[in-house]
């Protein structure tokens, strides 16, 4: 880095130094400084430079650059140019004093640099300070403590100035009136003084060796003067400790007599600052200084002290140690030193002082006057060498005190004692008893608890700390070798130090290795020499007990095994080589274990083959005798520890196996049995289990000091009536019955095989009996003693282990078993159902597995209760976490709960696998499974996991015991896996794992039938350990995808047969409680179809029968999802049977079937397939039959035929899917043109009764009801529009929904009006599909059926109202249809063919004269039609030749304009108004045609007073039509005046007043026409008949108003007569 560079950084560093972040001011420091190492002048010149151009920096910015100044001398003090250092003194000189004022971070920041600089440059510093510390006048603040600085840090520089600078410093003392220049010049003394105290210590080191202490004294004596006698007094507490401080170091520079003189009022003053300060530490050093310069100069003063002294430092020695605040701490040590210093002169005052205040009972003074003593027996060890005994006898008070902070301090003064001799003097027992007993102290109550008392000691680390101890005095304290071997063996044996075992042995293995190294006498120890001793029996068990629960006591099993090594040549020789070879493994085996891993069985079983073989090779009779009978008497030390003792009462039983005396045997067993407390479990189990261990050598001599002790007086109270009244006595003598009963167990599992099966019924199960049972006048009372009855199931269990053990090396029949198998479910049937106290539910269970084993073979109904009755009592039990709520029983802490439940399985599972080991075959584990599995599906957690870890456990059995040697089908694996399967998904984690744990197995099972090896691994079988890590996760998707993997490793696994079974399984998993598991039931379902369905064929019907039964119980729609996919992929591999199999379902479907139907319009393809199917069907199949309705009714309906209205229903659902949306596009005019002629054959047909009579399965036929809902014709009409609405024809929608469309197809009698408006929207909303529909129904016009060709016609007629069908070339095709249907045979059809031929006008008007030769020739056959009851084919055909009449050219019409007007004429007073009207409309539009013409002109006239009349027609309809015709009519008619008035008065829209038109019209006619006069009176007449009141009314008034208005001279043309006769005739 170039010079500008490190200029500039360093420039921006120095600004950057005034921010306010602490943590960047000291990244600048540290930035500084590097460049500073580098470039030391540069820098500080650039520093120095900084603040002075800078004078008004603030005072932080300042002091973070001064600081930095002093780092860089520090580090580069050396490389500091001579001149630069110059400058850097006078720049810190003048930084520290240019304020008057004290600024402590400023000023202190510039005296640390003048004593950085000091460490080199002194003289150059002390002429720079000297300057500013002159006679006379007070210095800056800093001035002196910068000088106190330099002494503490430049000893050897500063001392030589030290003289002057006092010289100079004691005027300025009386002048300081300031406390703060008296701390200073109090704190520069004390930094003098010490100074010089270093100097005069180290001369050999100093640069000026003749320096006296005298030199100074007279100074320091005076500065003494001044501090004591008047600032000492100062009520500023900080100002009298830093005055005491500097007293103390002073002290050792005063004149010796001054400071003899001194001492009488110097020590009292400093000793009473306890009081009025809180900081103690600092009168303590002082106070030290004080009596250590006493002490040296000899001082007779100080004796006078002493007392009160001793006094006060014993108050301040027992202060509480805080040891998180230091200077408490350092104030005790201080105190100890001042204790160490009297002690050299008043080693007898301090001692006696010290003893008299250790038998204070005050726990503090206790605990400082013992710090106190250790302190001076470590630290003064000439002078305490005399008052050792003296100590010794002191310390037993201490040792009784019951506080542990007391025993702390005991410990930690026993442990200096013991390193200075004092524990081999008399006495010093004791102090080892103490420390072993406090290594037996047990944990302290109330752990949870935080102690409020920092000093608080618990009895864990006092324990602890005596454990070290005793460590500590067998490793590093030689001396105490033989003052500890063997005396420690007295406390391994009594029990109250038995929580000391595992430190005494430690220590007791290390004293005797060390003694076996040094190969010393002293390790063989002589018990018989040494009394005090146990006795090496009582020690040999002691250490085996100790052994048998190695973990307890902080681990006291190794070290016990150990120390028998080491002992072994003193207990016994020829114990040395057993325990040397058999000892070493059993102590690798417990390094490997834990409290939780160790095999405690095992662990026992190897301790007694140790005991066992430690006897066989000492060989000694009477030496094994003597072990018994000691152990014997030792048993009752175990009295707190009852699991210790029924473990020597094994060893007993193992000992007396060796024991070839009958006498001491019998002796011992009766002195166990009367000893004994029979009302406790664990030593009743412990003695029966050592009974039974003799009797595997003594079988006779037991049984008969078995049946000595029932007989024995101890029993005598359980016989006679009194028997009954139970007191406290005869409950002691069940428990004793109970033993026995338990010992008669042990006995027969222990007894020699070739020896017991003989004496089973005649002694062991007779005895049993005998106690278990009481007579109470002759009658025998079974005992309700809960402790018996334990002992009696035990037994059970035992001897029937005992009987199997023989029984595989001799044959046997137990004819008492199914007796015994009866009472042991008796008592699981009668242990409470809903909780768990005792152990009877799983000892009955373990004793039923072992008689399970034995012969005769249990009968299948036997087997079946059995099972029954213990899997109901174990898994109806509640979780065993629930607490029992009954207040009133006992309840068992969740410890033995657990126990209980965890021992409860363990027998259950016993018992199922010795069941099937007795029946290893498929058969026999269905014969189990059958009674699990519907657990498996309960709607309870704890029963779910309980059944699949039973199964789990079975299933492992099973394959470990397998041995395929025949050809046998495991014909049950697809029903277990589909029970076990859905659990992989269940809510339970622990059941998910054991499920595919036992799908692992399972396949596992099914490979060793295919003929695999037994280490055979699959690979895809494999694969299921890493799916059941996933199944860890409660993410159901990663679950079902699990689960989805598993069914493929199934599915490849799975044999064809096996496979119908497990669908069948998982159908009935789909309605699982657990909704996880019937989604996973689904998913596995639809997996193993997809795979492997193609194969089930002639099952497809059953299975959808089955998935339609579950439709209808199943809650969850995901699974109602998964079953409609399951009938999809059915679909996609048997289409036809699929179809045909939900087509018979029946009628109406209901919603279950209708989700099926659905469900196949989810995938496009099969819709689409499925839709052509059922469109080919429909067209060739009867829609209906015509039957007789009723026998009363005459007349045939029509009945709809069942496949057609099934196809018609599926339709309708399969297109409710909206997924079907491509196919139902893809096929829209095929479907369009189905539906519609389905609609056509469906209008008016009736649903018969025996519709379903063909329908699959005849629990499905329903009944004759339907409901109401259910309509032939209206199922084909939702079927029409939810065709419409899924092919997006909204638009074609609205107006049929609007103008009530759908209803009107229904109605029979609105049908073609509904299909017009069908028509009339499609046109409209969707011509471009109209050509391929029309070309789909033109067959259907030539179906038989009626109906169906009403409803084609009816269709097409309408598309001929719209120009779409010209657009679209369509016209052609409707035109030859209608032209063809004019001949039907059904008169609605032609009517509808010619309306549509009419239609074309509308629609098409341009193509009215292409087809006008055959527009006109069906009209007219229309008007010919003598078929035509209602003449509906007559009124469409005028209306239609109306129409087509406007658009017709004259020359297509004019031959045939009479000859229609002659048909038309017929007409005009039709009945029917709408015939009139039309016929009155046509004769309006035919007009056009005749004008100009004679004849027409004839016609019009011959009609005109018909029309005149008709405009007062009762119909408004033929109103306006008669006025329409006559207006359009008058060019014709030939008269002006008459067309004038025509054109002007007759408008439809406008009203007529028909008296003055008819009378103008008279006027008119007479006027024009006088020939015709005669014509139209005769014709006028005739109307005097009409039907209708009003056209007799026009006529009377037209007669009326041409008479009125003839002139006389056309009278004569009248023949008046005839009117006369009408006008009579009409009155």
């Amino acid at each position: 880095m170039e010079d500008t560079d490190v200029e500039q950084v360093s420039l921006s560093l120095l600004d950057a130094a005034n921010d306010r972040d602490p943590l960047v001011q000291e990244q600048v420091r540290k930035s500084i400084l590097t460049l500073g190492k580098q470039q030391p002048d540069k820098i500080l010149s650039m520093c120095q430079d900084y603040l002075v151009k800078h004078p008004k920096l603030t005072t932080s910015h300042r002091v973070v650059i001064l600081q930095t100044i002093e780092l860089i001398v520090k580090f580069k003090l050396d490389e500091i140019n001579y001149q630069k250092i110059k400058k850097i003194i006078s720049l810190a000189s003048d930084e520290m004093t240019r304020s008057k004022d004290v600024i402590p971070d400023w000023q202190q920041a510039a005296s640390d640099i003048l004593v950085a600089v000091g460490n080199k440059h002194i003289n150059d510093i002390m002429e720079e300070i000297l300057s500013k510390f002159q006679p006379g006048v007070l210095p800056h603040f800093f001035v002196v403590q910068t000088l106190a600085s330099l002494s503490e840090s430049n000893v050897y520089g500063m001392v030589p100035f030290l003289s002057a600078i006092l010289g100079t410093m004691l005027p300025m003392l009386s002048i300081s009136k300031q406390d703060n220049m008296k701390f200073v010049f109090s704190s520069a003394l004390a930094r003098f003084s010490e100074s010089i105290m270093e100097y005069l210590a180290n001369l050999d080191k100093a640069p000026d060796p003749t320096v006296r202490k005298d030199t100074f004294s007279s100074e320091i004596y005076a500065a003494y003067d001044i501090l004591f006698s008047s600032w000492l007094q100062s009520r500023e507490p900080k100002l009298r400790l830093t005055v005491a401080e500097a007293l103390g170091s002073m002290s050792h520079l005063m004149p010796h007599d001054k400071l003899e003189e001194q001492l009488p009022k110097l020590i009292p003053t400093t000793v009473s600052l306890y009081k009025k300060n809180n900081e103690h530490y600092i009168i303590s050093k002082s106070l030290c200084q004080i009596l250590d310069a006493s002490v040296n100069m000899g001082s007779r003063v100080l004796e006078t002290q002493t007392d009160s002294l001793l006094l006060t430092l014993h108050q301040e020695v027992c202060a509480p140690v805080d040891y998180s605040n230091p200077p408490t701490v350092k104030n005790h040590n201080e105190v100890l030193r001042i204790f160490s210093v009297l002690a050299n002169t008043f080693p007898d005052r301090l001692i006696v002082f010290v003893l008299q205040k250790l038998e204070n009972n005050n726990e503090r003074n206790r605990m400082g006057s013992l710090a106190v003593l250790r302190h001076l027996i470590n630290s003064s060890t000439s002078m305490m060498e005399t008052k050792k005994s003296l100590i010794l006898a002191s310390i037993r008070q201490p040792l009784l005190d019951q506080s542990n902070k007391v025993k702390k301090m005991v410990v930690q003064v026993i442990s200096a004692m013991a390193h200075h001799g004092y524990l081999e003097l008399e006495g010093g027992d004791l102090l080892v008893k103490f420390i072993v007993q406090h290594c037996a102290l047990h944990d302290t109550y109330n752990r949870g608890r935080h102690p409020s008392d920092p000093e608080d000691v618990t009895n864990e680390a006092l324990r602890s700390m005596c454990e070290n101890t005793l460590h500590l005095f067998t490793t590093t304290v030689g001396r105490l070798t033989d003052v500890l071997w063997p005396s420690l063996l007295c406390y391994l044996t009594p029990a109250q130090y038995s929580n000391a075992t595992t430190p005494l042995c430690r220590s007791l293995v290390l004293l005797g290795n060390k003694k076996k190294s040094a190969q010393e006498p002293s390790y063989v120890i002589n018990f018989s020499e040494k009394a005090s001793l146990p006795s090496p029996y009582v020690l040999m068990v002691r250490l085996l007990v100790n052994a048998a629960f190695p973990f307890w006591g902080r681990g006291r099993g190794a070290p016990s095994l150990r120390l028998l090594t080491v002992l072994a040549p003193s207990i016994h020789p020829n114990t040395q080589k057993v325990w040397e070879s058999e000892i070493p493994p059993l102590l690798s085996y417990l390094e490997e274990s834990t409290a939780e891993t160790l095999n405690r069985k095992s662990w026992e079983e190897s301790l007694l083959e140790l005991l066992s073989k430690t006897l066989v090779a000492i060989s000694d009779d009477k030496w094994s005798c003597q072990l018994s009978a000691e152990s014997t008497q030792y048993l009752p030390t175990y009295n707190s520890s009852l699991e210790e003792k029924s473990f020597l009462y094994k060893c007993i039983g193992v000992t007396l196996q060796q024991c070839r005396s009958k006498d001491v045997v019998r002796k011992q067993l009766q002195e166990v049995l009367i000893t004994a407390r029979h009302s406790d479990t664990i030593e009743r189990t412990g003695v029966a289990m050592g009974i039974g261990l003799c009797a595997s050598s003594h079988l006779d001599d037991t049984l008969a000091k078995l049946e000595d002790f029932g007989k024995s007086d101890a029993f005598k109270k359980a016989s006679g009536i009194f028997g009954l009244l139970k007191d406290k006595n005869d409950v002691d003598i069940e428990k004793m019955k109970s033993t026995l009963i338990l010992c008669y167990g042990y006995v027969a599992l222990n007894a020699p095989g070739d020896k017991i099966l003989a004496r089973i019924d005649s002694d062991i199960l007779r005895c049993i009996s005998k106690h278990f049972n009481t007579k109470v006048l002759g009658i025998k009372v079974e005992t309700k003693d809960l402790t018996m009855k334990l002992s009696l199931i035990q037994s059970v269990g035992l001897i029937a282990r005992a009987i199997g053990t023989c029984v595989t090396r001799q044959s046997y029949l137990f004819s008492r078993k199914m007796e015994l198998l009866g009472a042991m479910l008796d008592f699981v049937k009668a242990e409470p159902a809903d909780t768990i106290r005792t152990p009877v539910r799983h000892l009955a269970m373990a004793a039923c597995a072992d008689l399970v084993n034995l012969d005769p073979v249990l009968t299948e109904n036997e087997n079946f209760d059995m099972l029954r009755t213990c899997l109901n009592s174990a898994y109806g039990l509640p979780p065993a976490e629930v607490v029992e709520g009954n207040k009133e029983d006992e309840v068992l802490d969740p410890q033995q709960r657990e126990a209980l439940y965890v021992d409860t399985f363990n027998a259950l599972h016993d018992l199922l696998r010795n069941m099937l080991a007795r029946d290893l075959s498929p058969d026999g584990l269905q014969s189990i499974f059958k009674h699990i599995e519907g657990y498996l599906s309960s709607r309870m957690d704890h029963e779910r996991e309980r059944a699949v870890s039973t199964t789990a456990e079975i299933l492992d059995f099973y394959l470990e015991r397998l041995n395929v040697k025949n050809m046998v089908t495991f014909h049950n694996l697809g029903a277990l896996l589909g029970r076990l399967s859905p659990r992989c998904t269940d809510s339970s984690p622990l059941v998910r794992r054991a499920a595919i744990d036992c799908i692992y197995t399972l396949l596992y099972i099914q490979l060793r039938y295919d003929g695999f090896a037994l280490d055979y691994k699959d690979e895809s079988v494999e694969s299921l350990i890493t799916l059941r890590e996933k199944l860890n996760s409660p993410d159901p998707t990663v679950l079902y995808t699990t689960c989805s993997g598993l069914t493929k490793i199934i599915s490849k696994r799975l044999p064809q047969q096996q496979l119908i079974t497990l669908i069948f399984m998982l159908f009935e998993g789909l309605v699982d409680p657990q909704a996880n598991c019937s989604r996973a039931s689904s998913v596995m379902l639809n997996t193993l179809l997809k795979n492997r369905g193609a194969g089930l064929q002639d099952l497809v019907p059953e299975m959808l029968e089955v998935l339609h039964i579950r439709l209808q119980v199943i809650s969850e729609e995901q699974v109602k999802v998964a079953v409609a996919q399951s009938v999809l992929i059915l679909a996609t591999q048997h289409l036809q049977t699929v179809v045909n199999t939900l087509i018979a379902y029946p009628l109406p479907f209901d919603s279950w079937s209708c989700e099926m139907w659905i469900a196949l319009g989810a995938d496009s393809t099969l819709a689409s397939q499925i839709m052509e199917i059922m469109m080919e069907k429909l067209a060739v199949m009867a829609p209906y039959a015509d039957k007789k309705e009723s026998m009363l009714r005459p007349g045939m309906s029509k009945f709809a035929t069942g496949p057609p209205l099934a196809m018609t229903c599926a339709l309708r659902e399969i297109m409710l899917n909206g997924q079907s949306a491509d196919a139902v596009v893809a096929l829209f005019p095929r479907l369009f043109s189905t539906l519609l002629v389905r609609l056509g054959s469906s209008v008016g047909v009736q649903v018969p009764k025996d519709i379903n009579s063909n329908s699959i399965g005849p629990e499905r036929k329903q009944s004759g009801k339907f409901p109401s809902s259910f309509d032939v014709c209206g199922v084909a009409v939702e079927a029409l529009r939810i065709l419409l609405a899924r092919a997006q024809l909204e638009e074609v929608l609205k107006p049929l929904d609007s103008e009530g469309a759908w209803e009107k197809m229904q109605d029979p009698k609105k049908h073609m009006d509904g299909v017009t408006l069908l028509a009339r929207a499609m046109a409209k909303h969707a011509g471009p599909r109209l050509p391929t529909i029309v070309e789909n129904l033109c067959p259907s016009l030539n179906n038989i059926y009626e109906c169906q060709r009403i409803t084609v016609i009816a269709f097409f007629s309408e598309l001929l109202n719209h120009h779409v069908v010209t657009e679209l070339m369509m016209m052609d095709m409707l035109m030859n249809s209608m032209m063809e249907r004019i001949s039907d045979q059904c008169s609605t059809v032609r009517m509808l063919a010619i309306r549509g031929l009419g239609n074309i006008a509308v629609g098409s008007p341009e193509k009215v004269n292409k087809y006008a030769k055959e527009l006109l020739a069906a009209m007219s056959s229309g008007m010919e039609e003598k078929d035509d009851p209602g003449k509906r084919i007559t009124l469409e055909a005028m209306s239609g030749l109306s129409k087509v009449l406007l658009y017709l050219d004259k020359k297509n019409v004019q031959l045939l304009v009479v000859y229609i007007f002659m048909k038309i004429k017929p007409f005009l007073e039709s009945e029917n108004d709408e015939i009139r009207c039309t016929s009155i409309m046509l004769l309006g539009n035919l007009s056009k045609f005749g004008s100009g013409e004679p004849v027409f002109k004839d016609q019009i006239h011959n009609v005109l007073v018909s029309l005149l009349l008709h405009l007062n027609d009762p119909s408004p309809q033929v109103v306006k039509a008669s006025k329409y015709a006559m207006r359009v009519c008058a060019p014709v008619v030939g008269s002006e005046q008459i067309a004038t008035m025509f054109q002007n008065h007759l408008h439809e829209d406008k009203g007529l007043h028909y008296g003055e038109f008819v009378n103008d019209l008279t006027k008119y006619i007479i006027q024009d026409f006088p020939s015709m006069l005669n014509f139209y009176h005769i014709t006028v007449i005739q109307f005097f008949k009409s039907n209708w009141a009003e056209v007799r009314a026009g006529a009377a008034m037209f007669i009326g108003f041409l008479l009125g208005n003839l002139p006389e001279e056309y009278f004569s043309h009248l023949n008046m007569g005839s009117i006369t006769k009408g006008l009579i005739r009409l009155v």
